[in-house]
């Protein structure tokens, strides 16, 4: 019979970290799934239900049923650990390596360990590669970043409420009142930490594993997913490009975080795509998944899995969409622009005020008939599409912008609108964030349509004078049919109507004038990658 139990275990700072061992049955010794996070194992048993987006561990039983061993990890200052809490730090990631070292060493263990889990389990094993650890065989981060700067806290240099909401609505509560277990209080003000820090220094530079990353050679499966654009996403794929040993990335079609949560937890998702990994990897099966293809990628619009070698698949290029003036026809906004292949020939300039005096939430409209989020913002759309539009890979918004102040926001979302006909319901296609000021790129890093921030550097807007701002949209795959159109939606801030779990508050510092120029000299132009 399956059994489990729980340990104390002392690392090399002499702080006791607490882990929950599951056992399948029988003698052993077995391959061991890895998971850790500040969630407590405490809560593992909890119902299942969409309301705990925190329960990121994957069937544990059923893995169990098929001759795993799962270990899950208190990190340090949570749950029954002891210590501080220390958000990856360099001391959080030498547990890792310490505690499976630990593993290997039982008398239980194989001594092959495979990194297991979603979001903040997902970046711990990005973590636990980077440490590397010698008996650490494989990892398969779902819905995990890289970058805890950029893809957590300030997503385009942009201070995202994402998190303070999760430390004082989900770690700090569900350590306090968990399923099982003792209460736990955690003193330690991590969103207040994160305020003191809103550049990439020092502290960031400790808790990046990006770097770390090229050395690390041991097989990654990296599962990505679309509706996690605003947090996860960047990071697997970047993290699948750096690695340098047997790797292949994929990205799922969940609709939403709670899908994606409610994907992760279920059993046929692991049976079908994420156990042949393991299998292969800690059990030596030849199942055949190194014939697999390299990159598959869930196109949204087409509704199906497409298969590449590459990503950006091979052969993409680019496709600009050009901001003009006019009336496009098609919605209520601020001024229902044009979005044309053509460069512009005509000089030509769109501004607007803010903060706007009809926004209620975030920026957007509240009237009887319900929130409006276009009406009190600015919108570019194309005419009918000609032909079909393929979208593969990295996207991005050039914007030639003056302003009344000495840093603005921009904040992009690029909209699919089918022919009315359809009756179908707009969709996200890609969208990205920039804080003006931090607009330096990284040289070494940025590419086509890529472009990286430093976030190194405050560089202040000259007041009224007209600035280049390269702005990056998340990568897509998406497929536009004949007759849809392309809207470009453009605000200083967001809208918990739009972004529900990742928006960004609207500060008092923010008022002023924004100006986006499109003429010959200003070309304001939507870049995709396109097939």
């Amino acid at each position: 019979m399956a059994h489990r139990f729980d340990r104390m275990i002392r690392v090399s700072d002499s702080v006791e970290l607490a882990v929950r061992v599951h056992l399948p049955p029988g003698e052993g010794p077995f391959p061991t799934l890895f998971a850790t996070s500040p969630y407590r194992f405490d809560n593992d048993d909890v119902p299942d239900t969409k309301m705990f987006l925190w329960r990121e561990t994957g069937p544990i039983h059923w893995y169990v049923g098929q001759g795993y061993a799962y270990v899950r990890l208190d990190v340090r200052g949570t749950g029954r650990s002891g210590g501080d809490y220390q958000f990856y730090g360099p001391r959080e990631r030498r547990d890792y390596y310490e505690v499976i070292e630990w593993i290997a060493a039982q008398p239980w263990s194989t001594g092959k360990v495979g990194g297991i889990g979603e979001s903040y389990f997902g970046t711990a094993q990005w973590c636990m590669a980077a440490e590397k650890p010698p008996h650490l065989a494989c990892i398969a981060p779902y819905d995990g970043h890289i970058d805890v700067y950029n893809g957590w806290a300030y997503p385009g240099g942009i201070p995202s409420d994402f998190m303070s909401i999760w430390w004082n609505n989900n770690v700090r509560p569900i350590n306090r009142s968990p399923f099982a277990g003792p209460s736990r209080q955690i003193p330690y003000d991590l969103s207040y930490d994160i305020g003191l820090h809103p550049t990439f220094d020092a502290w960031w530079a400790e808790r990046v594993v990006a770097p770390l990353l090229p050395s690390v050679d041991i097989p990654v499966f990296s599962i990505g997913v679309w509706a996690k654009i605003d947090l996860h996403l960047g990071g697997n794929i970047l993290g699948w490009r750096a690695v340098r040993g047997p790797k292949w990335l994929l990205v799922t079609g969940a609709p939403n975080a709670f899908e994606a949560c409610a994907e992760f937890e279920a059993v046929p998702f692991h049976r079908d795509v994420v156990a042949p990994f393991y299998d292969r990897f800690l059990k030596g099966i030849d199942n055949g998944f190194e014939r697999r293809a390299p990159v598959q990628v869930f196109v949204r619009g087409a509704q199906r899995l497409e298969d590449h070698t590459a990503w950006p698949p091979e052969g993409v290029r680019e496709a600009a969409f050009h901001l003009r003036a006019g009336a496009a026809g098609q919605v209520k906004s601020l001024n229902d622009g044009c979005l044309d292949t053509a460069p512009p020939t005509e000089t030509g300039a769109t501004a607007y005020d803010y903060p706007r005096p009809e926004w209620a939430i975030g920026v957007t409209k509240l009237d009887v008939e319900g929130p409006d989020p276009l009406a009190e913002i600015l919108t570019f759309t194309t005419p009918p599409l000609d032909v079909p539009i393929s979208v593969r890979g990295p996207c991005e918004f050039v914007v030639y912008l003056s302003s009344t102040r000495s840093d603005t926001d921009i904040i992009v979302r690029v909209t699919h609108v089918p022919p009315p006909a359809t009756g179908q319901r707009p969709a996200l296609v890609t969208k990205g964030w920039l804080r003006a000021s931090h607009r330096a790129l990284d040289a070494n890093l940025s590419g086509p349509r890529e472009p990286i921030l430093s976030h190194k550097l405050i560089e202040p807007l000259p007041i009224g004078e007209t600035v280049e701002l390269r702005v990056p949209l998340m990568h897509a795959a998406y497929d536009i049919a004949q007759g849809s159109r392309l809207r470009i939606e453009v605000a200083n801030g967001d809208s918990l109507v739009t972004d529900p779990l990742f928006s960004h508050t609207y500060t008092p510092d923010k008022v002023g004038r924004d100006t986006l120029h499109h003429a010959p000299g200003y070309p304001s132009r939507l870049l995709l990658s396109v097939l």
